[in-house]
């Protein structure tokens, strides 16, 4: 291999996830792909090969920290972008089922070329907004867990993902950092949308932070949520 994987396995196997030759490969490709396309389209501003292992990959993988992933279970990403954290849980987790959801479909068409490329089964790449999908019933209270690394307040990130969860699974926003005031404001949010703040659980690697907040799903969502487009975000619950 032209790349040294060696950091990416030695942190990897500290949360004992390990990934074989031909899963390394995949990552490769990806990589490959995505500073390819990046030239053409606005993928990522992280393009280094050890920043996007540090930023991308093992940001996205280091989730099993905090859920078991071995099983098999249905998880939607919103707001994926690049494909992240979708892409590379399914390639490090093969069982898993995944739906990436992004707005913009030239990503999307991305998306759909590193599927085809890479091999991946049971994972499709979706083009729609979050308030829409979630009111369509093939999509809501469908999926065991719904991922988002997307940037945004967690009042509006709960609109946009709880109704996608089904009872007893649960939404994990990836957060920055210190996200404790921000999680205190969302509460009445989580509650409305039927959730409950199961745990923040903060993990350092390298010189980086990341929290995942982790909210159950408690009750269902009520059909007034989500709202209209663009209200979540202008002025969240």
């Amino acid at each position: 291999m032209k790349y040294d994987f060696t950091h990416f396995t030695d942190e990897l196997s500290k949360i004992k996830c390990t990934l074989n030759n031909s899963q390394l490969e995949q990552f490769e490709l990806y990589y490959d792909m995505l500073i390819e396309k990046n030239k053409v389209m606005n993928l990522t501003a992280i393009t280094d090969f050890d920043e996007v292992i540090e930023k991308h990959f093992l940001d996205s993988l280091f989730l099993c920290h905090t859920l078991d992933l071995n099983a098999e279970k249905n998880i939607i990403d919103v707001g994926t972008g690049a494909g992240f954290p979708g892409i590379p849980l399914k390639i490090a987790f093969p069982q898993l089922k995944i739906t990436l959801l992004d707005s913009l479909n030239k990503r999307v068409g991305f998306l759909n070329e590193v599927i085809e490329a890479l091999e991946l089964k049971d994972i499709e790449a979706v083009h729609g907004r979050a308030e829409d999908f979630a009111r369509d019933k093939e999509h809501r209270a469908a999926y065991d867990i719904c991922v988002s690394r997307a940037v945004a307040n967690l009042s509006t990130l709960s609109e946009y993902c709880l109704p996608f969860v089904k009872m007893g699974g649960c939404f994990v926003s990836y957060k920055s950092g210190e996200c404790e005031s921000e999680v205190a404001d969302a509460k009445s949010a989580i509650y409305l949308l039927g959730g409950k703040l199961n745990k923040i659980e903060q993990f350092g690697y390298s010189d980086n932070h990341r929290s995942f907040v982790i909210i159950d799903k408690v009750m269902n969502t009520s059909n007034k949520y989500p709202r209209k487009a663009g209200l979540p975000s202008k002025k969240p619950l």
